[in-house]
């Protein structure tokens, strides 16, 4: 889904929290991409275990490649709550140029669908 930036910020933060009850009971992942003018990233977030504790946190980026790294799931909402409320609202905005570009998505698909190296 295109990120919701005409929302405000208590739906953020309960689209958040529902994306993760699902991330932590099922073999799924919440994925945050971040599109600009010839670049993008790619955020992925996966329970290490079914009680949710500990997070893989698997980021891409264009230029430096593939990055995981485990984190602890208290601080999994705050990444993208922050994340969802600093997408830009438009490809205007995100480009800088006015070249329009995709927009921002978040994501909640099964593991075996993620996109890995």
């Amino acid at each position: 889904m295109t990120v919701p930036t005409d929302r405000n910020h208590a739906s953020v933060v309960a689209l958040v929290e529902c994306a993760l009850v699902e991330v932590t009971h099922e073999a799924v992942g919440a994925v945050f991409v971040s599109r600009q003018v010839g670049r993008s990233s790619r955020t992925q977030y996966v329970a290490r275990d079914n009680v949710g504790d500990q997070f893989q946190k698997r980021h891409f980026d264009d230029r430096l490649g593939w990055h995981e790294t485990t984190i602890p799931r208290r601080t999994v909402p705050d990444e993208l709550i922050t994340q969802l409320t600093r997408s830009p609202s438009t490809p205007v905005e995100r480009s800088g140029e006015g070249v329009a570009s995709e927009p921002d998505t978040f994501v909640v698909k099964p593991v075996r669908e993620l996109r890995t190296p």
